[in-house]
């Protein structure tokens, strides 16, 4: 929690920076918005291949998305943590949370590749643009995600995290929590419900 003298409230009772954050999620939920349509658009228009049913594996992602999603509960624990004044707790929480963004970011490194190798690229088709700028967007998202986990990590390490800086982290989980929100979103339309290709 923050204290009085550091907070800054809003007619709605909320701090300042929470209101701000939100506006900003809201931008965010456009920009994916406008992502997720335009890879619908243009889902089994390619007219030449490789195709989704061709080359996405469902069964790497779908545990790469369980460690995202696992990684969102040890971000809820990390604040928890940090929120009563655990320092042990919250550099073992923050650092799960950031290790298992990174293994997500490691098993896309993967999958890009493989996909690289089979001959999707960005240029391939109307599939491998769409799929590479929306998943690729996402990717950059966790990354920052990554970073701005390590910094909280770094700073509990110093001793500069205890409960007046709740907020910042709780702020962090926010953005994190998002970015999961989106993966399942991208999860489910890139992958499990697919279109054929064309006739």
């Amino acid at each position: 929690m923050t204290t009085a003298a550091a907070a800054h409230y809003t007619s709605t009772g909320q701090d300042t920076r929470k209101i701000a954050f939100w506006t900003f999620i809201g931008s965010e939920c456009m920009l994916f918005g406008s992502l997720i349509a335009t890879y619908l658009s243009y889902e089994g228009k390619s007219v030449v291949g490789p195709t989704p049913q061709e080359i996405l594996n469902i069964p790497l992602t779908s545990v790469s998305t369980f460690v995202l999603l696992m990684s969102s509960l040890a971000m809820v624990l990390a604040l928890a943590a940090v929120a009563r004044g655990d320092g042990g707790g919250a550099k073992l929480w923050l650092a799960t949370t950031a290790g298992l963004g990174t293994v997500f970011l490691t098993f896309q490194a993967i999958e890009f590749t493989e996909f690289v190798h089979e001959g999707l690229t960005i240029s391939t088709n109307l599939f491998g643009s769409t799929f590479y700028v929306l998943t690729g967007c996402h990717g950059l998202h966790v990354l920052i995600g990554v970073i701005w986990l390590s910094t909280l990590l770094i700073q509990s390490m110093r001793g500069k995290l205890g409960p007046d800086k709740a907020m910042t982290v709780e702020l962090a989980g926010l953005y994190w929590h998002f970015v999961d929100v989106v993966w399942i979103v991208i999860f489910t339309v890139v992958y499990l419900i697919q279109r054929g290709p064309p006739a």
